[in-house]
């Protein structure tokens, strides 16, 4: 966790928000969810408490501005914040952390390519207290995971009206959002060029009903699988308008969206390495130093200094990719870099935690059980880590970024 010192009072007052929230609610609903084995509905009365207190109200107030020309030149924290917060909040239950109401993914889409009218219409639905709401963003395809350019999923223009029909997988909150971002092209031939990015709310016919997935981990949250079947959308539903889609803009938009929100993804999987990391080390000290000395704890001791050592390094790669991105510097490096090592140091850290427990490790007594099941995907989701380092290696060596990809 970064020092909070030098951060704006409103993002420190968010940070503390979440920690009391991650003790008294995240943590000990993610466990409750995984024992379980299902998501809490989105009528779960954490969910209406959240949306009372206004906590997505504020972020969006501080992530859009109503009159972006009149605060042009102020600093701007929102990747920052998140980077904070979801590591924060992960620390306590990464899943959780996912269930929380808001646009999720989908919100940078709608943040870079929307008008004006666009953005109050999807994302001024979240600064209503009455009720949780969620967003989703689909990208992810059955033949297309990884790889965003091989995307089918196809949109063709119909009169006033675009018609989409493919398939989307592993879809966070897509089964309790009011809307989903989602990725189509026009022409699979055209490759990049073909890319638009399309706004379909619920109750949209055409839209199957999300089916959910059944994970090892991170129970807490919903995951599914939808199809598009002569899904017909207004004009008004297509990100931007068309004047916007030249050469390969749908498709930039996309990997922009990445770039805000990778150091997210990579400040969770720091959160559950802390997480993790804690557990362990109170454990050794509670018996390598009350008088039960086990001579193979002695051996672990330097290994947890590596990983102290990791975690601090995975949150520091998090908070430059974020700061990078809120001074609107490209930071695709860093935030593959923070990505890329943040999940692997995270698995090892989950993984120690293991070893060090030995048998009772493996048993759903002990919270490290959970983390380790949780953790693995950290390395999968929002590009994978082999994704990553093609993309870091591709920015090292200066390749042609349109064509290559990442």
């Amino acid at each position: 966790m970064i020092d909070l010192v030098e951060v704006p009072p409103a993002i420190r007052n968010l940070v503390e928000m979440t920690r009391w929230m991650g003790k008294e609610h995240l943590r000990p609903l993610g466990i409750e969810a995984d024992r379980q084995g299902h998501p809490h509905p989105p009528d779960h009365p954490f969910y209406k408490m959240v949306a009372e207190m206004g906590i997505m109200k504020r972020r969006m107030e501080q992530e859009t501005p109503a009159d972006e020309k009149k605060d042009e030149g102020k600093e701007r924290w929102g990747a920052r914040s998140a980077v904070l917060a979801l590591e924060e909040a992960s620390y306590w239950d990464r899943g959780m952390a996912v269930s929380l109401p808001g646009p999720g993914l989908g919100g940078p889409p709608i943040s870079q390519l929307g008008t004006p009218e666009q953005k109050e219409r999807f994302l001024g639905i979240f600064r209503d207290t009455s009720k949780p709401r969620w967003g989703a963003f689909g990208m992810t395809e059955p033949g297309a995971g990884s790889d965003v350019a091989r995307i089918a999923t196809r949109c063709e223009k119909k009169g006033s009206e675009w018609v989409l029909n493919g398939e989307k997988s592993f879809c966070s909150n897509s089964p309790r959002a009011d809307w989903v971002v989602v990725y189509a092209t026009i022409d699979r031939n055209l490759g990049r060029e073909g890319h638009r990015a399309f706004v379909i709310e619920r109750g949209t016919a055409g839209m199957s009903t999300p089916k959910l997935e059944k994970k090892m981990g991170l129970v807490s949250y919903e995951t599914a699988s939808f199809s598009l079947t002569d899904c017909r959308l207004p004009a008004g539903n297509l990100l931007g308008g068309e004047a916007v889609y030249k050469g390969k803009a749908g498709f930039v938009s996309a990997m922009k969206s990445f770039d805000i929100s990778r150091p997210a993804i990579a400040a969770m999987a720091a959160g559950i390495a802390r997480a993790a990391y804690d557990y362990t080390r109170d454990f050794v000290k509670q018996n390598y130093t009350t008088g039960r000395p086990i001579p193979r704890y002695a051996r672990m001791l330097d290994r947890l200094t590596t990983m102290k050592r990791k975690i601090e390094a995975s949150a520091l790669l998090c908070w430059k990719a974020g700061w990078m991105a809120d001074l609107r510097e490209p930071n695709t490096l860093m935030a593959s870099m923070a990505k890329a090592y943040s999940a692997p140091a995270a698995l090892e850290a989950c993984s120690l935690g293991l070893e060090v427990l030995g048998d009772a490790g493996v048993t759903k007594d002990y919270f490290i059980e959970k983390l380790y099941r949780d953790v693995k995907a950290m390395d999968i989701v929002e590009g994978t880590g082999q994704i990553q380092r093609i993309v870091i290696a591709r920015r090292m060596l200066d390749y042609p970024r349109a064509e290559q990809g990442g």
